[in-house]
């Protein structure tokens, strides 16, 4: 059976019609009614801001601001849909800068909810002037400066809308969330905030203090204490090509801040609130090397660029944005993360206020540094020679502290200490004259290191070291871990990896499965400085593995590695996730517990760890040591009560 013939008339739809349609996409819940009438507030000039809300927005949201105001003929027009005094051209709206511009809020919400707007302005003397809901000829009123809006009954002529609704607690809580970050945006407003009559969150600003310290004040408000403790403040300008003019602030939390969701991630373009899917891949990839899998960094960050280079207008919620050029804001927010990322152990380590690593830790003899000749730095016995022998070759690239030369620097010089420590003890026929002779030439740089001096090792697991601010603990394994995880990073990107021939290959049963890998990703795995054959249907050959990895135990080694090349399934793909790939070999390549090392060995660690990028954290985001200064010392033992 045909549909009636009238059902294939075209007609165009009424003005509340398309009101309703146009608020089905804008307006989502009553946090993106809050979202709408702040803005616009914001875009006003306000420098306060008090919202009020009754049953998480469903019976009542009330914003009230001193901004500029609304003039009386005006106020018609505000309720109108798309009017809006913010773009005139196609040219204002590619790069506009405020945060509204359609004029289609105050339109589409009138259209589903009772609304009220009272408006004077800052040079009216004497009233303001007010529309009544459903009204269009504005009354005087006797409203203070600036604009009070009054959206009551959301949904009440869509019911179906508000069955999508969840509980009062639920829209207040996205009503919350959207206060705080539209408070870290705007670190110079006051914002109130109140619930069912009580004030749930008041975040003032204080013209006393500078834009830095507002800035500190808000986020400790909104963040809370222990995201302040653990931020690192971030400041990285674009220099030149086509990334320049952008600019990225903001602080960033350690990894050891990570959170099990990503409930703490504010990220802002040109003053604007938004969730990019660029911008989290950015993020993730900077932290990727630092974090557990499945934890989510914390952090506050604002981007500022050409606002003719963002696209606003791509969501009509204005929560998403898109880069006219997506590949250099990428790149620019990475790299400053990275950056930035692998810098927090200079400051964990800069605290001793002492000179530099390498200085810290050089031995003079006879007025002469230790050289960091092959022959000074290899072939030596000991832990502290294997950190020489694994490091001293690895040329890296450019680096926030020469992390290559220091890393080879401090173990060339703990080295020697072994090397002649060793001596000694080898030559009981050495006279004690001769002895203190040696002593005499050895002249010791006595600046006290970041990390101090090892003064002894807990249950084969902790270091214990002396600085100059107290006790610090080091996880061993955790710290020997990302040593050698950089190293082999670095290696790795400029082709770099030594291999070292095994005297006797060693045969490893595997599964065919794993035996296939060996033979689909050989070039790969000598990429890796793994020297690996298929010798039968379920049995293959070490031959050589990475000189770094030295003493590390093959056949693990071996069947991590093929666990994560099978994960892979392609070449390519290892080739994007070859960090991975790495950073499994390090922990196999790295001291285990209970391995008892010498304070000589202790010490070449810590040289080494001041020497290293991201030494703060292991390779999964877990601390590599702690400080425990004095004062904390004496007040766990009562002293000075």
């Amino acid at each position: 059976m045909s549909a009636p013939a009238h059902q294939h008339q075209i007609r165009q739809l009424d003005a509340r019609l398309i009101n309703q349609i146009a608020a089905g996409e804008v307006i989502e819940r009553p946090a993106s009614v809050v979202k709408e009438l702040v803005e616009n507030s914001l875009d006003a000039g306000a420098n306060r801001i008090q919202v009020e809300i009754e049953r998480g927005g469903m019976r009542k949201i009330r914003v009230r601001d001193n901004g500029y105001g609304i003039a009386a003929d005006d106020l018609p027009l505000a309720l109108a849909a798309h009017a809006t005094s913010k773009i005139a051209s196609l040219d204002d709206l590619e790069a506009v800068a405020s945060l509204g511009f359609r004029g289609e809020a105050l339109a589409s919400i009138a259209s589903v909810a009772r609304l009220t707007i009272a408006s004077r302005q800052r040079d009216d003397q004497r009233h303001g002037w007010q529309i009544e809901p459903g009204g269009q000829t504005p009354v005087p009123s006797a409203c203070a400066e600036g604009t009070d809006i009054e959206v009551c009954d959301l949904f009440y002529n869509t019911p179906a809308r508000r069955k999508f609704m969840r509980t009062e607690q639920t829209e207040f809580r996205h009503i919350d969330e959207l206060i705080k970050r539209l408070a870290l945006a705007r670190p110079d407003v006051d914002f109130v905030l109140e619930h069912n009559g009580k004030t749930v969150r008041q975040l003032s600003a204080s013209a006393l203090l500078s834009a830095q310290q507002a800035e500190q004040q808000r986020l400790a408000l909104v963040c809370g204490k222990a995201f302040v403790e653990q931020a690192q403040q971030i400041d990285a300008q674009a220099g030149h090509g086509q990334q320049a003019g952008m600019s990225l602030r903001g602080w960033i939390a350690r990894p050891t801040f990570s959170r099990q969701q990503a409930d703490m991630q504010y990220f802002f373009v040109n003053g604007r609130l938004v969730r990019d899917r660029l911008v989290g891949h950015a993020i993730r990839q900077a932290y990727k090397d630092v974090l557990y899998h499945g934890r989510h960094p914390a952090y506050v960050l604002y981007l500022a660029l050409d606002p003719a280079a963002v696209d606003v207008n791509v969501h009509p919620q204005k929560h998403e944005v898109r880069f006219r050029e997506q590949r250099q804001v990428h790149d620019f927010l990475f790299a400053s993360l990275h950056r930035r990322l692998a810098a927090q152990h200079d400051a964990a380590t800069s605290m001793a206020q002492t000179p530099d690593a390498t200085a810290a830790a050089r031995l003079q003899v006879g007025h002469r540094s230790v050289a960091l000749s092959g022959a000074g730095a290899l072939g030596r016995s000991g832990s502290a020679a294997l950190f020489a022998q694994r490091h001293a070759h690895t040329q890296v690239m450019p680096q926030p502290g020469g992390s290559a030369r220091h890393i080879a620097d401090a173990a060339a010089a703990y080295a020697y200490l072994t090397q002649s420590s060793a001596q000694s003890m080898a030559e009981p026929g050495a006279d004690a004259d001769a002895n203190d002779k040696s002593d005499a030439a050895l002249e010791v740089d006595t600046s006290m290191p970041p990390l101090g001096h090892a003064l002894a090792q807990l249950q084969g697991i902790y270091v214990l070291a002396e600085n100059a601010h107290g006790l610090v603990l080091v996880d061993m394994h955790a710290a020997h871990e990302r040593v050698t995880y950089e190293a082999l990073k670095q290696a790795h990107a400029q082709a770099t990896l030594q291999a070292q021939q095994l005297l006797l290959p060693q045969q490893i049963a595997v599964s065919e499965r794993e035996a296939e890998a060996v033979e689909q990703f050989a070039e790969q795995l000598q990429a890796f400085a793994l020297d690996v054959v298929r010798s039968g249907p379920e049995l293959v050959s070490v031959r050589a593995l990475p000189q770094l990895l030295a003493g590390a135990d093959i056949e693990t080694l071996l069947r991590d590695v093929l666990a994560e090349l099978l994960s892979l399934e392609s070449s390519t793909l290892l080739e994007q996730q070859a960090n991975e790939v790495l950073s499994s070999m390090a922990c196999h390549g790295s001291v285990r517990a209970n391995r008892k090392l010498s304070v000589d060995e202790m010490n070449a660690l810590l040289r080494a760890m001041e020497a290293t990028e991201r030494s703060d954290q292991c390779n999964h985001g877990r601390p590599t040591w702690l400080q425990l200064d004095l004062a904390t010392l004496d007040k766990l033992f009562l002293r000075g009560r």
